[in-house]
């Protein structure tokens, strides 16, 4: 029996299954979007990195760097992470004007404290004046290409905004929502809440609303739009070291779960090799590339029996031959392990939110917030 819900639309774009890979920085760069595009058999859509726009307005090399695509990669989708109105309309049209992507999202979602004592991330929804402002000279300045924007429950659950910050979003002509579970407070901690999902669901049945928190398998993503009706799912630190996490999400969704992958370590070895030469080639240093890939080694190897001390000696590898050299060394007809499934990536709570001063006091009143909180370390 196929459990293929109907096709999400994303502007004129269609995504069947309904399966987006969440922007993470650092880490959906274009090989990482490689590897699970792959394994999903190119069905999906797959989210660039988040992009500052005022790096992007300025041309800063490496952001050049990071919004080129793949000729194969089909539509081309960039997140965008803005404070500024003005900066983030000008980031829009360039983008149009240069032909750089297909789907824009926006980034509303990031937890971190330097970004949100400035009033940047999940801060920012909560002065739902600077949101519109935001949304409309986004929506404006993409002309034919559909916006979307990611965001998270509030600030903590004295401060929700998610249910004002989706009716901003429909009345400024936004193409669909994804909602992280959680609150700034809570920022990566505690069980994501489904039910605000479902309850965005219902408050905004005029576009998509996608749902993201807590999606570690496949089976997980299923429950999460039969529970909250949502209409497709944003997956995050879930495919974090397992690229073919798309590979079961396809076959859940299209009611095969006798195709659901579970690699034994020669292939993950195999795949953890692949993706240090991708980097390395995108980069366009080996050297680089395998040092930019040590943060994926503990995802990888989750659950499975590698000794401390192989796993510090992968930590630290600086060439393919060596990364090579060392995962020779593993006993490489290692099963999966059960324990490699479940939570990945962080998981701790952060119960103190830091925020500008006063910035509690009006949700209306913002005269703006300062460019300084346009870092490059957003996520959601």
């Amino acid at each position: 029996m196929t459990m293929l819900p109907p096709p999400l639309a994303i502007g004129p774009h269609t995504v069947q299954p309904p399966v987006v890979l969440a922007p993470m920085a650092g880490i959906t760069n274009a090989p990482f979007r490689t590897l699970c595009r792959e394994f999903s058999g190119g069905k999906g859509l797959f989210v660039s990195e988040m992009i500052t726009t005022r790096a992007l307005v300025e041309r800063n090399e490496k952001t050049m760097q990071l919004i080129h695509f793949d000729e194969t990669e089909k539509p081309r989708s960039i997140q965008l992470y803005g404070v500024d109105p003005v900066t983030v309309g000008k980031a829009v049209r360039m983008i149009v004007e240069e032909d750089r992507a297909d789907h824009i999202d926006l980034n509303f979602g990031c937890p971190v404290p330097k970004v949100t004592r400035k009033g940047g991330g999940s801060a920012l929804p909560y002065k739902r004046n600077l949101l519109r402002a935001i949304l409309r000279e986004a929506v404006e300045g993409a002309g034919d290409l559909p916006v979307t924007m990611k965001m998270r429950k509030g600030i903590d659950d004295d401060h929700l905004t998610y249910l004002d910050a989706g009716r901003i979003a429909v009345e400024e002509g936004v193409t669909a929502i994804a909602l992280h579970g959680r609150t700034t407070a809570q920022h990566y901690g505690g069980t994501a809440d489904w039910d605000a999902i479902a309850r965005l669901k219902e408050h905004v049945p005029e576009i998509p609303v996608l749902g993201n928190g807590d999606i570690w398998c496949a089976e997980d993503a299923l429950r999460m739009v039969r529970e909250t009706g949502c209409d497709g799912v944003v997956v995050g630190r879930g495919c974090l070291g397992r690229p073919w996490l798309f590979n079961d999400l396809v076959a859940a969704f299209e009611g095969r779960p006798e195709d659901f992958h579970r690699p034994a370590l020669r292939e993950v070895a195999q795949t953890m090799h692949r993706h240090a030469q991708l980097l390395g080639e995108w980069i366009g240093d080996e050297t680089r590339g395998v040092i930019d890939f040590r943060k994926h080694v503990a995802w990888y190897l989750k659950g499975f029996s590698v000794g401390s001390e192989m796993r510090k000696k992968l930590a630290v590898t600086s060439s393919l031959a060596e990364l090579n050299a060392h995962l020779s060394e593993l006993d490489l007809d290692q099963e999966w392990p059960e324990s490699a499934d479940g939570p990945r990536g962080r998981t701790s709570g952060n119960n103190r939110v830091v925020l500008p001063d006063g910035w509690l006091k009006d949700p209306y009143d913002c005269a703006g917030v300062s460019e300084d909180a346009e870092l490059d370390t957003s996520g959601g």
